[in-house]
Order: C-alpha cells, then sequence, then structure tokens
C-alpha cells in the first residue's frame, strides 16, 4: 500500500492525514510548527473539530500516523504527497505562495520516480503548472514520464469537517490521465461522495474558487439588500425568507461580514488572475468591497442606535458577543470582529469579548479584553457578532444595558423592544 506524507497539518491537512490512516494507510504529517508536531505524536488535536480527537488517537496509537517536521525526510519515504499548506493574501492581497514554494522545493528534494504530488492547498488558477510543477522538476525527473500531479480542492465545513470530508463530491484534476486515475483511486478509499473528474489541472483549480466566489457574491447581494431594506423599514430576514419560496432563488442570509479562511481571500485569487490578463473582474470586486465594509455598517447601526439614548461611543463599554468567524468553531481568520473592535477602541470606546470557543490570549491579542457573557451582557451596547448556539438563549431580562445590536439573525426583535431594549440588526430595522 503506499505510504503518504502530508504537508500542513492544519484545519484541514490533520483530518486528511488521519482519515488516510483510519483507512489503513501509513501516514508522515508534516508541519514547522514543533509544538504541533509533539502534540500530534502524543494523540492529542490541536484542532477543536467533533470527532477528530478520537481519530486522531485512534490512528496514532496504532502506529499508522506520525508527524515530523522533517519534510525532506517525509518526502524521500514516501511516494504519494499531499500539499494542503496555507495560502494567505499578501498585504496588497495579491497570493502569499511562500508557503506553497517552500514545501514543493522539499518534495522536490525527495521526489523518485513513480511519485505522485496532490495539492489541495487553495491557489490562483495555473498554478501547479506555472509555479509547482518547475520547482518539483528541480528533481532531475520530469512530469507525466517520471512522477504524477494532481489539484484536488478540499470541501469542508469547520465543526463538520470529518463527514464533509468523506461524503462530499470530490473534484480531481490531473496533469495527465495517469495522474488523474491514480488520485481517484486514492480517494475513493476515504470518500463515500461522487468523485467528479475535470479535464485538466488548472479545471480543478477555479473550480474551489468559484465555488466560494459564489458564495461569497451571494451574501454580499444579501448584505446590500439588508442595508436598503433597512432604509425602507422592511425586515430582510422575513423578505429574504419570503423571496427563496421562489424555486430558482437561494438568497444567503446578511450578517456582519464574511470570515474564515475561503470566502474571504478565495475570490481576490481569481482577480488576481483575471487582472493580470487584462480581465477587469468587476462583480468579484465589488462583492468584496461589499462584505469588507460590513464590520463598519455595523459600527454605525452601533453610533445610531446609542444616540437614541443619548449616548456616544466614547462614553460607553460595548461588550463584543464572539470573535469566532462563525458560529460554534474557534477559528477567527479574518474575522468581520476584528475590523469592528479596533473601529470601536479608536473611536474611544471601551471593548470586552465574550466567546465560548475563542481562547483569552487571542482575544486579548485583538485589543479586547475577555470576559465572561454574564459581564459582557451589563456593558451599554451589547453588540453579537458571532451565530453561537449559546447565545440563541439570550434573554431580554439578562440584558442590563439599553442597547443591543444583534449582526446575525439568531434572537426576535420584538421580544427585545417590548421590554424597552434599542434593538438593531443587519437588515433589521
Amino acid at each position: 500500500m503506499d505510504l503518504i506524507a502530508v504537508f500542513g497539518l492544519g484545519h484541514i491537512g490533520l483530518p486528511t492525514a488521519a482519515l488516510f490512516a483510519k483507512a489503513g494507510f501509513e501516514v508522515i504529517g508534516v508541519d514547522i510548527n514543533p509544538d504541533i508536531v509533539n502534540l500530534i505524536n502524543q494523540g492529542i488535536s490541536p484542532i477543536i473539530e467533533p470527532g477528530l480527537d478520537e481519530l486522531l488517537l485512534e490512528v496514532v496509537k496504532k502506529g499508522k500516523l506520525k508527524a515530523t517536521g522533517d519534510g525532506e525526510y517525509a518526502a524521500r519515504k514516501a511516494n504519494i504527497m499531499i500539499m494542503v499548506v496555507p495560502t494567505p493574501l499578501s498585504a496588497d492581497r495579491s497570493s502569499d505562495l511562500s508557503a506553497v514554494i517552500s514545501a514543493s522545493k522539499t518534495i522536490s528534494k525527495g521526489l523518485k520516480k513513480g511519485d505522485l504530488v496532490i495539492v489541495e492547498s487553495t491557489v490562483p488558477p495555473t498554478t501547479c503548472e506555472r509555479i509547482i510543477l518547475p520547482i518539483l522538476e528541480e528533481s532531475g525527473l520530469k512530469v507525466s514520464k517520471d512522477f504524477g500531479l494532481v489539484y484536488t480542492p478540499e470541501r469542508a465545513l469547520p465543526n463538520n469537517t470529518l463527514y464533509e470530508m468523506t461524503h462530499n463530491a470530490r473534484v480531481i484534476g490531473g496533469i495527465d490521465e495517469k495522474s488523474t486515475e491514480r488520485a481517484i483511486t486514492l480517494y475513493d478509499k476515504i470518500t463515500k461522495g461522487e468523485i467528479v473528474k475535470v479535464k485538466d489541472i488548472v479545471t480543478a483549480e477555479m473550480v474551489k474558487l468559484m465555488e466560494n466566489t459564489y458564495r461569497d457574491t451571494n451574501i454580499a447581494l444579501a448584505n446590500e439588500l439588508a442595508i436598503i431594506c433597512e432604509s425602507l423599514g422592511i425586515d430582510a430576514i422575513d423578505a429574504i425568507e419570503a423571496a427563496n419560496y421562489h424555486p430558482r432563488v437561494n438568497l444567503h442570509i446578511p450578517g456582519p461580514g464574511v470570515g474564515g479562511h475561503c470566502l474571504s481571500i478565495d475570490p481576490y485569487f481569481i482577480v488576481e488572475m483575471a487582472e493580470a490578463r487584462g480581465v477587469h473582474a468587476r462583480l468579484i470586486r465589488t462583492a468584496r468591497q461589499i462584505n469588507e465594509e460590513m464590520p463598519y455598517h455595523v459600527l454605525q447601526l452601533i453610533k445610531d442606535a446609542l444616540n437614541d439614548t443619548g449616548a456616544s461611543i466614547q462614553d460607553s463599554n460595548i461588550g463584543i458577543l464572539g470573535v469566532a468567524y462563525k458560529g460554534n468553531v474557534a477559528d477567527t481568520r479574518e474575522t468581520p470582529s476584528k475590523p469592528l473592535i479596533d473601529a470601536l477602541i479608536q473611536e474611544g470606546a471601551q471593548v470586552v469579548v465574550h466567546d465560548p470557543y475563542v481562547k483569552n490570549e487571542i482575544i486579548k491579542a485583538m485589543g479586547a479584553e475577555p470576559v465572561t457573557l454574564k459581564e459582557a451582557l451589563k456593558c451599554d451596547c451589547i453588540v453579537l457578532m458571532t451565530d453561537h448556539d449559546e447565545y440563541r438563549e439570550i434573554e431580554p431580562n439578562m440584558i442590563h444595558g439599553r442597547v443591543f445590536i444583534c449582526a446575525r439573525p439568531i434572537l426576535q426583535p420584538e421580544k427585545f423592544k417590548e421590554k424597552g431594549i434599542i434593538f438593531k440588526g443587519v437588515g433589521r430595522p
């Protein structure tokens, strides 16, 4: 059976490694962070993900998964290398492929005839052929003749990652037919979902970006409609729910912005490659702008609500509920709560934060003071930014201040307003 090396043991890489180990493969996990390597070798997951703790402990105890910081060793030992390293944005919103380049160089030093390299990292179209492939061929080997190359994007939702990895459709595109078929055989061992073969590697790269850009654009439309509805005194949530009864309409839900490592970043990869070819991705850029401005729309809701009480931000204590980018996860990457906190502090507010999933040191690094939920609900203004299940249980009698900004539509405005609380939300007049 093939020996697999997984490069990058983050939110996707570690579950991927564990699932292949569970399927009976010998797996070497590679990460540059020694703390992550040490935890994994003890069978302890550094990532909060349902079911991953138990799965990891099982495969480590059986000796099926070992972690190392020595990528060259892993590449020499393995005959299948899977790259799942991060691809963030640079300051100019271009793709930062430094981790991909580094992992490619490491793999090239251990590349052998008959090996297969699989890229799962989200990358701009043409990255595999334009950047990764030439680095791999520095080994002296030639693609197709000596080794294979495939791109397959993950499709997994935090807090449901293991299920989605084993049940969602898997898109696979290779540099040649042999590479593609070999990858299909491999992933068929860990997924019950349909495997979708596309005609080439660049198509597979584009598919992942299309999926997330669709969602980002849909959310931007919902957010713009929500702001318009606010100005007209219409409850956008009610209107969207009714509109979605149309058999060909599926509007997403508005909110305080878009976070996470995918939706807030992937559209820029399309923009980057399009504009390099003289094509202006106007809709995609506009959608990103709308979603990036939503935390500042929440800021304006706070200002307006406080103004209705005769107060100002500078004189107020603001309690933020949730800094994770989505509900019931600990992930704060690209969270819309961060620009809101920055803006509030700049305006002179005293900001405290409650989040049942996020560590206190992360909250402090954002410039806010971590507090209990009870303490946060005592603030002059409470701002619900993340739809954690715990927050769905908030009742009007738990709130001491007069202002509640609910940026996620998980609470009913009427019962708060009946108690004299100024309740505002995105899309809710």
